[in-house]
């Protein structure tokens, strides 16, 4: 963001950051500040700051798949359908594959049925795929032992600041504005960066972020359990603009976790078993960064205000990834560089056509939002892909 350094909760950021020696950066954000038409073709209106990123930009100003590569594929032929549950990919006897789902537009159908096509690439996210591919062993397909390994949170916290002593406006207000105030700024203004060029696994991102208006009136209720029943009351009736919720600092953290969970099938449900998660190494790490963040401005540190009540007491995360992580060969990984479905147990055969590309294919924590990585890889397995077809981008 341009403006980004005169926006309230980045120069609070940057008092915060005083206590670990870092200053804040304006990181690079899939926004637009400006109004603008972007590659596909598609009018986007610049950024009014109002903080409910997390929650669905309503302005058209974040560059997400519904603004970009979808209407793209569009344009290019590409016919599109939502309302169908993929459940599972099967080879047919001529050697197409066919895709099997429900449809969800019609109450109380349960009927499986089925498209076929040469090409397959499954992007349904690092919890879809692996499900998609785990009951697709169930029903036959010979995949690589290791899928399901290597689940990674990315070093994920998501974390609070109550009561801090200096104004944080940090809570979205929506657009149009719910009510009138300094602007908020997109979710992520402002970034700690801390680096280790000896060991990855030490490096660490902390990120401002803003609640998105829609959580606004049950903020109060998040903090009741948390031991903060007066001030969260007073904020019920004041309204969370003013008062303690008008200094509620939002933190993103990002780091490296061991990448130790392991996705199984419970009964048709996609399970994560991961023995001993909320004890790794880095989370520990992260609350002590975060809370000499918090203090140095006399505020408390709040790791979930979820905790003990919804979500319990095991870390939460923003960036899912893995499960169907890559590998050289199949005692590595469920799919090669490209993407590809390994099609046994051993060495490098592929099932031809049938392809991962999303944020489960990446092996372990990348330390920083995932979005282009991910991205990077995905433009990557397609010009492999177009490689191999004898196809070419236009423009």
């Amino acid at each position: 963001d341009p403006q980004a350094q005169s926006l309230i909760k980045f120069q609070s950021l940057a008092k915060a950051g005083a206590a670990l020696g870092v200053s804040p950066v304006a990181p690079r954000v899939a926004v637009s500040f400006t109004d603008t038409v972007n590659a596909a073709g598609i009018a986007q209106s610049a950024c009014t700051r109002c903080g409910d990123c997390c929650a669905g930009c309503n302005v058209g100003a974040k560059n997400t798949m519904a603004l970009t590569y979808l209407p793209d594929a569009k344009a290019h032929g590409a016919d599109l359908f939502t309302h169908a549950k993929v459940s599972h990919v099967a080879r047919a006897a001529d050697g197409t594959w066919l895709v099997h789902f429900s449809r969800l537009d019609r109450p109380g159908a349960t009927s499986i049925q089925s498209v076929s096509a040469a090409q397959v690439i499954l992007s349904a996210g690092t919890l879809g795929s692996a499900e998609i591919l785990l009951r697709s062993r169930d029903k036959g397909l010979k995949v690589s032992d290791r899928l399901g390994k290597r689940f990674s949170a990315n070093g994920d916290i998501i974390a609070f600041g109550y009561g801090a002593k200096i104004p944080i406006n940090g809570i979205g207000v929506g657009h149009p504005a719910k009510v009138e105030i300094a602007p908020v700024g997109a979710s992520v203004a402002g970034q700690l960066e801390i680096r280790d060029a000896v060991n990855l696994a030490n490096e660490v991102t902390i990120q401002e972020g803003a609640v998105p208006s829609a959580m606004a009136p049950i903020l109060p209720v998040m903090f009741v359990p948390n031991g903060r029943l007066l001030g969260a009351l007073q904020s019920l009736v004041s309204g969370v603009y003013k008062g303690p919720f008008a200094s509620l600092q939002t933190f993103f953290a990002v780091s490296h976790d061991s990448a130790s969970g392991t996705f199984s099938l419970d009964g048709d449900r996609l399970a994560l078993s991961w023995p001993g998660a909320k004890d790794e190494p880095v989370y520990q790490r992260l609350d002590e960064l975060l809370g000499k963040l918090v203090t140095s401005v006399d505020g408390s540190y709040v790791k979930n205000p979820l905790a003990g009540t919804v979500m319990g007491h095991q870390p939460a995360t923003a960036h899912p990834l893995g499960g169907v992580a890559m590998g050289a060969e199949a005692t590595e990984g469920a799919v090669n560089h490209k993407g590809e479905v390994f099609s046994g147990t051993s060495g490098t055969e592929v099932h031809r056509g049938l392809h991962v590309i999303d944020g489960s294919v990446i092996p372990r924590s990348l330390g920083v939002n995932p979005l282009l990585t991910i991205t990077a890889l995905a433009e990557r397995a397609l010009l492999h892909m177009a490689e191999a077809h004898g196809l070419r981008f236009t423009v």
